[in-house]
């Protein structure tokens, strides 16, 4: 006589789902998923129904720009534009990830950076004169957020180390400090008194002068949107979303390591 030995991990064939309804649920997971993406451009419309256009930004001339073959791979399908620029983080906006309607009322023009600190000379550019002063390009990165989302955009811009080499830091610096707008009269999330305002995020110069580190202006083949950081915002795809710094006014090159907005909120993070 042959004896079994249950293990306790066994499913017994009753509970096997049969092959005809595995199919069904697929076919309801995608047309669910359908159902959301249609839902979230209906979103994009709604946001966007009073945001000023597109054609009031100057440096429509720039783009597209020729895609950068090196980083012309994407790592899955490109996230719809519908989608990346109506669900993502803008704290200066709000903390949830619908904040596309109220960026809109973000003024891009007049918009300056300045370049200080530990420079040969401190600069201060019109972002329009900046980008006549470097060469824009596309790369298809992934952007990740440490809420455990992420997407994939055809960013345009220009490396971070061109504008180092434009700032001509000293040797003594050690960080790049990325300072982002504050003006609490558009934007209500700098009415959150309990956030350290301005953001701001820091770089190594190691890191900074680093191949991937990308200074963003446009996506999509288009000048940036409000709601991912116009007119010009940080991406470092190694790092977790939140040191892509949005929206940057300044750019200041340091000794010591700069106080950060995460980590004046939590020492941990």
């Amino acid at each position: 006589m042959s004896l079994r030995t249950r293990h306790g991990w066994e499913i017994p064939e009753s509970r096997i789902t049969p092959e005809a309804i595995f199919l069904d649920r697929r076919n309801l997971i995608l047309a669910g998923a359908a159902f959301v993406a249609a839902t979230v451009a209906g979103d994009f419309i709604l946001n966007h129904r009073n945001a000023p256009p597109l054609a009031d930004d100057p440096s429509r001339r720039f783009y597209p720009a020729l895609r950068n073959e090196a980083y012309a791979s994407p790592p899955r399908a490109l996230t719809p534009e519908a989608i990346s620029t109506t669900t993502n983080k803008f704290y200066e906006f709000g903390a949830g990830r619908n904040i596309a309607a109220a960026a809109s009322a973000l003024p891009i023009r007049p918009w300056t950076m300045a370049i200080d600190g530990l420079v040969d000379t401190p600069l201060t550019f019109g972002i329009d004169d900046l980008l006549a002063r470097v060469s824009l390009e596309e790369r298809i990165y992934r952007h990740r957020c440490v809420e455990g989302w992420s997407m994939v955009v055809p960013w345009t811009g220009f490396p971070l180390k061109a504008l180092l080499a434009l700032a001509r830091p000293l040797a003594s610096a050690k960080y790049v400090r990325f300072e982002a707008f504050s003006d609490p009269s558009i934007a209500s999330g700098q009415r959150q008194s309990w956030y350290p305002w301005p953001y701001v995020e820091a770089l190594t110069v190691a890191e900074a002068a680093h191949e991937l580190a990308f200074l963003v202006t446009g996506a999509y083949g288009k000048p940036l949107a409000r709601s991912m950081g116009a007119p010009i915002r940080l991406h470092v795809p190694w790092k977790y979303g939140f040191k892509s710094v949005k929206s940057i006014v300044r750019v200041s090159f340091v000794e010591q390591r700069p106080r950060t907005f995460w980590p004046q909120l939590d020492p941990a993070a």
